[in-house]
């Protein structure tokens, strides 16, 4: 994927330091997305750097938020290993150092950056909803379920489902929407047996994340997963995990049912956004310093709660 046009890297950001858009010497970038920049390393491994680049609404906005991407490298790593037992996952042991010629790199990229197994990525996203809010409560309000699962009556905004549901969805490019698909349609594209396994892992790591996250003071109300397989078939999780990007975060200590509780993510950029007359068609509008300041604030407070 490339970053949309009039969506680069000479384009204003709000701190000096913080990375938009990497570059690094003697590797080929592969693919740039909506916040990573992945780099082939050899015919086994990847460079993948996590940016400071924020997207919302599916468009890349002009301002990185600084230390964004070294907030998601970290809290995704930190589940990485939590999870190991339940998946194995793409990290591999090859250091920054090993792989990157320039010690400039190693240096710039610390933090940010993972040698990872190259695998093959799974056409879809394993969501798995816990809480019914965003496009679950919507659709829950038309038709008493979500994605095609029924649910209990007269259930409130952001109330605790009974069970964790999977509602899958398709990989949308850059621009696009991502859109659910029903389980059916995942037998279709990975093989019964294979969608069957991606489900229920999906479901046993969110639980898993779920109960821990809870015990630090946060709910992970939903998540997204990417799964991907080696050359032997062997499934791996893949991309990044229970991450303020992947995941909806909400303080525990403020959450109560009926209303849409405050968040830990990006939800707070999007409440601005929805405040200005922008179609939520590229390019992005600026963002002003304190809603950057802010939500580099939210993330970075995620992690310390999980982490600590």
């Amino acid at each position: 994927m490339k970053i949309p046009e009039g969506q680069n890297k000479n384009m204003k950001t709000s701190a000096p330091a913080a990375l938009y858009e990497s570059s690094v010497t003697g590797l080929t970038r592969l693919n740039q997305g909506k916040v990573r920049d992945i780099y082939e390393v050899d015919n086994d491994h990847l460079l993948i750097v996590t940016t400071d680049r924020l997207s919302a609404f599916d468009v890349i906005l002009p301002n990185p938020i600084p230390g964004k991407g070294i907030v998601l490298t970290q809290t995704a790593n930190f589940w990485f290993d939590r999870t190991k037992d339940i998946i194995d996952n793409h990290l591999s042991n090859k250091t920054l150092a090993e792989v990157l010629p320039d010690a400039a790199d190693v240096e710039k990229l610390q933090g940010r950056a993972i040698v990872v197994r190259r695998l093959k990525p799974l056409p879809i996203e394993a969501v798995v909803r816990g809480y019914l809010i965003g496009s679950g409560w919507k659709d829950y309000q038309k038709t008493g379920a979500v994605c095609g699962i029924a649910l209990p009556a007269d259930l409130e905004m952001a109330a605790k489902l009974p069970e964790p549901i999977y509602t899958p969805a398709t990989k949308a490019d850059i621009g696009d929407h991502d859109e659910n698909i029903s389980f059916e349609e995942t037998i279709e594209l990975l093989g019964e047996e294979l969608a069957c396994k991606v489900r229920d892992l999906a479901i046993e790591v969110y639980k898993a994340g779920a109960e821990y996250a809870l015990s630090k003071g946060i709910i992970i109300a939903d998540t997204k997963f990417e799964f991907g397989l080696d050359k032997s078939g062997k499934l791996y999780l893949i991309d990044e995990i229970l991450t303020p990007d992947s995941s909806r975060f909400w303080p525990a200590d403020q959450y109560q049912v009926g209303i849409s509780p405050p968040s830990y993510d990006k939800q707070f950029v999007r409440d601005y956004l929805e405040t200005l007359d922008w179609d939520k068609t590229a390019p992005g509008p600026e963002l002003p310093a304190d809603v950057i300041e802010k939500t580099a604030r939210k993330y970075h407070e995620a992690m310390e709660k999980l982490t600590s």
